[in-house]
């Protein structure tokens, strides 16, 4: 590849475009295309979350409540991503989620899926099955708790009185076939058919992690193919954690570090402070061998101490998410474009892997915060909403959607979440967070495999089959960009329909 400049001047380089005092979101910014000599199937996304962490995509799951627990982490390694469980939870739960998501070693989650109640409850109508054909009885009416029995649509639909107790008429279990956690999708789906079942529970230590039924099998084989995905030194999944600063947050540290937690994230809307600092050099010096990811920050002086404390990775992002007020309410942050490529620019220098976390709407933000110079994209919004985001499904105007809240709301903060704006000693709380809903985006195993064949034909169009190609393009001023304006906005997307329906995939 020819990495020598134009001999025709057109658009403008990105050393240029982002040094005139303008703070440029994905949206204000287009790639100009380049020379392609390569398939798109040509284009490798491998990349780095760390200096020592590879992964084969460049996707990460944001710590967040409604974003990543369990569920999320193993999916997003099974695709070659990585999630990082979020802290607003005590310690000893935190690292169970992170066991739990080490254990498993196919992502099926029939438990997002399926509905769990009491023996004692009522099935009142068909919107308790939740899309689901199955009710799952266990002691306590919860995923976690012994299972005792279960109800089909079909049983339900036959009786003559919808007030009976589930206990009276649900399919007794206490035979069911159980199977080891981490038995992969062919030996799963071989047991399902010697028993001649509907379900078997997975099981680790003699603890019940979830409920694999037939459909969820024939479900998954339907998506596109999972490659080997991000698996650790140990066999099992990568999977990060989210912690503090605080002095709590070292013992917090002990405990991910015994659950077997691959990489950890400083969580802070503000990383260049001294708690983090101190914090860098504290988790460095007692794991050596755990990669620590600092941040959040957006300029290249707050990049530039946290490298020099030691991290591994910098997450770049100040206000730029979808639930996220923090530069309305403090009037402090960067346009995301901007921030991760001047973040890029200097940690480059040192090696260190850029996270862009947060103002990830489509696939083509994606390709801009990679060419920008990321090596990875953190997601929120993006990933809420699908099977293995955290609660429930809820009906609202007609659309079956999923809570969504920024850590920085004051419900996420009664929680804890509040230490990650350094404010849970302040008397009075401020917000520097909205709770929302998103529409139900199905599994993350199904868009996420066809968003990132977006992505790469993006980076054919620009004439870049690797992450690296890309950075080395846009260094050398090959690559050249333009700012749009709004009415050059509105142009690049859907315009001038009366109604349109919009599929991307």
């Amino acid at each position: 590849m020819d990495f020598s400049p134009l001999p025709i001047e057109d658009g403008f380089s990105a050393d240029r475009l982002f040094s005139q005092g303008y703070s440029y979101t994905y949206d204000d910014v287009i790639f100009l295309p380049h020379y392609i000599d390569f398939p798109t199937d040509a284009v490798s996304l491998s990349t780095r979350l760390t200096r020592n962490i590879d992964l084969s995509l460049p996707c990460v799951a944001s710590p967040m409540d409604t974003v990543t627990e369990d569920y999320m982490a193993a999916a997003m390694a099974a695709l070659g991503g990585i999630g990082i469980v979020h802290s607003n939870c005590t310690a000893a739960d935190q690292a169970r989620l992170v066991v739990s998501a080490k254990s498993r070693r196919v992502p099926i989650f029939s438990s997002s899926l399926d509905v769990f109640k009491a023996p004692d409850g009522c099935i009142n109508d068909a919107n308790d099955f939740d899309g689901s054909n199955y009710v799952f009885v266990t002691e306590s009416g919860t995923r976690r708790s012994r299972i005792l029995g279960y109800v089909t649509k079909s049983d339900w639909e036959n009786l003559s009185d919808n007030k009976v107790k589930i206990f009276d008429y649900m399919r007794d279990c206490s035979s069911n076939v159980s199977v080891p956690a981490n038995y992969d999708l062919g030996q799963i789906d071989e047991v399902l058919e010697k028993n001649d079942v509907d379900f078997v529970v997975l099981e680790k230590d003699g603890e019940r992690l979830d409920v694999v039924t037939r459909e969820d099998v024939e479900r998954l084989k339907g998506y596109p193919n999972l490659g080997k995905g991000t698996v650790g030194p140990d066999g099992k999944w990568m999977v990060g954690a989210a912690i503090g600063t605080r002095e709590s947050d070292k013992e917090r540290l002990e405990h991910l570090v015994k659950a077997g937690v691959n990489v950890v994230v400083l969580d802070s809307s503000q990383g260049n402070s001294s708690f983090q600092i101190e914090m860098i050099k504290y988790a460095k010096k007692t794991y050596p061998e755990l990669d620590v990811i600092g941040g959040n920050v957006v300029t290249m002086y707050q990049a530039q101490n946290l490298i020099e404390a030691g991290v591994d990775g910098l997450r770049v992002g100040m206000g730029s998410g979808s639930i996220c007020t923090t530069q309305e309410v403090c009037a402090v942050g960067r346009g995301q474009a901007t921030a991760v490529y001047k973040v890029s620019s200097i940690a480059a220098q040192s090696g260190v892997p850029v996270i862009a976390d947060g103002g990830i709407s489509n696939s083509g933000h994606i390709v801009k915060a990679l060419v920008l110079g990321a090596s990875t994209v953190m997601m929120g919004s993006f990933l809420a909403g699908s099977t293995e985001a955290p609660g429930a499904y809820v009906y609202q105007n007609g659309r079956r959607v999923k809570k969504y809240r920024g850590m920085g709301s004051l419900e996420a903060m009664t929680k804890g979440s509040d230490q990650r704006y350094l404010g849970d000693k302040a008397k009075l709380k401020i917000a520097q967070g909205v709770v929302g809903a998103v529409a139900d985006k199905g599994s993350v195993l199904k868009f996420i495999p066809y968003t990132m064949q977006a992505v790469k034909q993006g980076f054919q169009d620009l004439g870049a089959s690797s992450l690296q190609s890309a950075h080395d393009l846009l260094r050398s001023r090959t690559l050249r960009l333009e700012v749009r304006t709004g009415a050059a906005q509105v142009e690049g997307g859907v315009h001038g329909l009366v109604s349109y329906e919009k599929k991307s995939f």
